[in-house]
């Protein structure tokens, strides 16, 4: 018998291999973007074969969108950490700010998030992205509108200011506070 090496030593082998995976995607679409993302060359860098990538997690869809859940349910905990017991306009104001404080501090996904917001509408249509937004609410929006399509307003927003940022942080403050907030006082 051989003695190959075992990428998935050690605990439970589909829950490794998942993570092997999810990781090596995360990086290849961090250095590569989502235009030149494959799942073929995520598979390489996981150590496994395509057959078992697409077995164990789906294809290329599957893996930007866990990628991009992931990411962006682990920004919208360090937020909602941030905008506990704000309410209303000011919640969403603080949301958006300490958002995007929270994605430029991350060099590598900034820059990836600028480059894709300028050449795609994959994060404008990105579900886990409008999903968290809208969670920003804090609750139904005011006069009854609809979360969903407010979410995905502060999304397109958001990624306004990461594309195109103001000349400095208190006028993009001022923007937010002066221009956003205003469309979410009850």
């Amino acid at each position: 018998m051989g003695t190959g090496f075992d990428w998935l030593a050690g605990g439970d082998r589909r829950e490794a291999a998942t993570r092997a995976i999810y990781a090596a995607a995360r990086e290849q679409l961090l250095e590569r973007g989502p235009g030149k993302f494959t799942a073929e060359a995520v598979a390489r860098r996981a150590g496994c074969s395509r057959a078992t990538l697409y077995r164990v997690v789906g294809g290329k869809t599957a893996l930007l969108d866990a990628v991009m859940t992931d990411a962006a349910a682990a920004l919208g905990r360090r937020i909602e950490t941030g905008v506990a017991g704000l309410e209303g306009a000011e919640r969403i104001s603080e949301a958006i700010l300490i958002g995007l404080s929270e994605l430029r501090a991350d060099e590598s996904v900034h820059r990836w998030v600028r480059q894709t917001v300028r050449s795609s509408d994959f994060l404008q249509g990105s579900s886990p992205l409008i999903n968290v937004a809208a969670s920003w609410l804090g609750g139904a929006p005011p006069d009854g509108r609809d979360a969903r399509l407010a979410g995905e307003w502060i999304v397109r927003v958001y990624l306004s200011f990461i594309a195109w940022p103001a000349p400095d942080e208190v006028t993009e403050a001022r923007l937010v506070r002066e221009f956003v907030a205003p469309a979410f006082a009850g």
